[in-house]
């Protein structure tokens, strides 16, 4: 039965943009799939792992890791090191795996079914920490920037990356989410803030952060 007030278009539009923040099933796969290969996704998510001059031995982690794409960055970067990954959906926990089958086997990269108010252990401290598009979807998000500065090590960095997808967002739009990101870095603990841009349509904002060194509070 159709709901009252919603014609089928905007049904559909609902049932993708659900399943763009939770890919789940085949459309999930297929979702994901997209994800991996539209090339203006692929250029951000590479471009926001450059930023964090990823070292060899680093221990790095992405939240909402969706296919993998930066995942497979930063294997490439953290050749000595690990790289963590975390994302609600097991649909891409699957698709992320296979993307990086050979870094999972060689226990260089680790993948988890996991949210970012539940996260599990990573053992020694993080020195790198990347989210893309996901922040906005967080319970709490200054309190989880909180738990993520305690996982880094002193001057341990993270990098935000938003790039707006609401119906007519310009490069205005970018800069408004680019300095709500900066807010809840800066009431979180983080320091030596910087934002960076990358000149798509619309324009991709990516917020650099410090933990501060010394034991965190």
């Amino acid at each position: 039965m159709q709901t009252a007030g919603t014609s089928p278009k905007q049904r559909v539009i609902r049932y993708l943009v659900g399943q763009a923040h939770h890919p789940r099933g085949i459309a999930g796969w297929a979702v994901g799939y997209m994800f991996a290969h539209r090339a203006s996704n692929r250029q951000r998510n590479i471009w926001a792992v450059s930023l964090l001059d990823v070292r060899p031995t680093d221990r790095v982690l992405e939240i909402g890791f969706g296919p993998g794409v930066a995942i497979a960055e930063f294997a490439g970067r953290a050749t000595r090191g690990h790289v963590f990954g975390i994302d609600h959906s097991q649909a891409m926990v699957r698709q992320a795996a296979r993307r990086n089958a050979a870094a999972v086997r060689a226990h260089r990269v680790h993948l988890t079914h996991a949210s970012v108010e539940r996260l599990p252990s990573f053992g020694d401290p993080l020195d790198a920490i990347l989210a893309v598009n996901s922040v906005g979807f967080w319970p709490n998000p200054v309190e989880r920037l909180r738990e993520l500065r305690h996982l880094l090590g002193p001057a341990g960095r993270i990098a935000l990356v938003s790039q707006p997808r609401c119906p007519g967002a310009t490069r205005d739009t970018t800069a408004r989410a680019a300095r709500e990101l900066q807010d809840m870095l800066t009431q979180a603990g983080f320091t030596h803030l910087r934002v960076e841009t990358l000149d798509l349509d619309p324009p991709v904002a990516c917020v650099l952060a410090t933990n501060p060194t010394g034991t965190p509070s």
